[in-house]
C-alpha cells in the first residue's frame, strides 16, 4: 500500500472548507482513492437524499455504478442493508450457492465482480450513505482493506457533515440578513409615505401593507418600489383601517341573536 498516497487522501478527504467544494468531484475522490489504496476492483457511494432515501452519488466505472443503481432500483443489496442498518457487510464470494440477495448476486457476478464490502458513511448514529467495494476475485478484500476502507469512510463523513454545518450556517445567516435589510427597507418607505402624505408612521405602515396586498405583492417589493420612486406615491381617498378598527366593524356587522337564545353569560346570571 501507498502510505504516502494514503496520508494525502485522509488529509484531501478532510479538508471540505474550500470556497468551491463540489461535492461529487470529493466523492469520485473517495472511490478512485479506494481503489488505488485498497484490493478494490470499483468502488462506489450511496448517499441519503433530502427524504432519506439512497440514492447513487459516484462510482469509480460504469460497471460499479450500474451495480450500485441495481441495488437503488431493485431495493436490494449489501449497499442498501449496510445504508439501513449502519454496519459493515462482506461478502466474501459471490458464486456461493445461497445467497442473501440472489438478483444482486447474479447481476455483480455478470459485471465481473466476485466479492462485496459495504462500509457505512456514519457518524455516531447518523449516517449519511455507504461506500462499496468490489472485488473482482472471491475474498480479495482482506481485513485491512475493510479497516482502512472503514477508516476513509469516516474520514469523508466528518468532512461533508463539516461543509454541510458550514453552508447551513451561511444560509442561517444570509436569511437573517436578508430579514434585518427588508426591515430596513420598509422603514424608509414607512417614512417616506410619512413625509409625502402627512400621516404617521402607523398609518404609513397601513398604507404600505394595504397596497401590497391589492397588488398581491411582497411587502418588501413594494416598500423598495416606493423608497426608488418616492414621487410616484399619492394619498389614497381613504386611509386603511387598524385591526382593532375592523374587529369593531365585524361586531356592529354581525347579525343580533335570534329570539329565544341566550349568551354563556346569560346562563351564568
Amino acid at each position: 500500500m501507498d502510505a504516502e498516497l494514503l496520508s494525502a487522501t485522509f488529509v484531501d478527504l478532510a479538508d471540505t472548507l474550500v470556497a468551491e467544494f463540489d461535492v461529487i468531484d470529493f466523492l469520485h475522490m473517495l472511490t478512485d482513492r479506494s481503489v488505488a489504496l485498497l484490493g478494490a476492483s470499483a468502488a462506489g457511494v450511496v448517499l441519503a437524499d433530502p427524504r432519506g432515501e439512497p440514492r447513487l452519488a459516484a462510482a469509480s466505472s460504469d460497471a460499479a455504478g450500474l451495480i450500485e443503481l441495481f441495488q437503488v432500483q431493485n431495493d436490494q443489496g449489501p449497499c442498501l442493508d449496510c445504508f439501513r442498518t449502519g454496519q459493515p457487510i462482506t461478502v466474501a464470494d459471490l458464486t456461493e450457492p445461497g445467497q442473501r440477495w440472489p438478483r444482486f448476486a447474479a447481476a455483480t457476478t455478470a459485471a465481473g465482480f466476485r466479492a462485496v464490502e459495504a462500509v457505512p458513511m456514519r457518524l455516531r448514529d447518523q449516517v449519511i450513505g455507504a461506500l462499496n467495494l468490489f472485488g473482482a476475485t472471491p475474498d480479495s478484500l482482506g481485513a485491512e482493506d475493510r479497516r482502512i476502507g472503514q477508516a476513509l469512510a469516516g474520514v469523508a463523513t466528518i468532512g461533508l457533515l463539516q461543509e454541510r454545518s458550514v453552508r447551513r450556517a451561511e444560509i442561517a445567516a444570509e436569511q437573517l440578513q436578508g430579514a434585518l435589510n427588508s426591515r430596513v427597507v420598509i422603514e424608509q418607505a414607512k417614512g417616506t409615505l410619512a413625509e409625502r402624505l402627512d400621516v404617521d408612521m402607523d398609518q404609513a405602515f397601513r398604507l404600505l401593507r394595504s397596497q401590497a396586498r391589492e397588488q398581491n405583492q411582497r411587502l418588501t417589493d413594494v416598500a423598495r418600489h416606493i423608497v426608488a420612486n418616492p414621487a410616484q406615491t399619492s394619498r389614497p381617498r381613504r386611509l386603511p383601517k387598524t385591526e382593532y378598527q375592523m374587529s369593531n366593524d365585524r361586531v356592529r356587522q354581525a347579525p343580533p341573536s335570534q329570539p329565544g337564545l341566550t349568551t354563556g353569560r346569560e346562563n351564568r346570571r
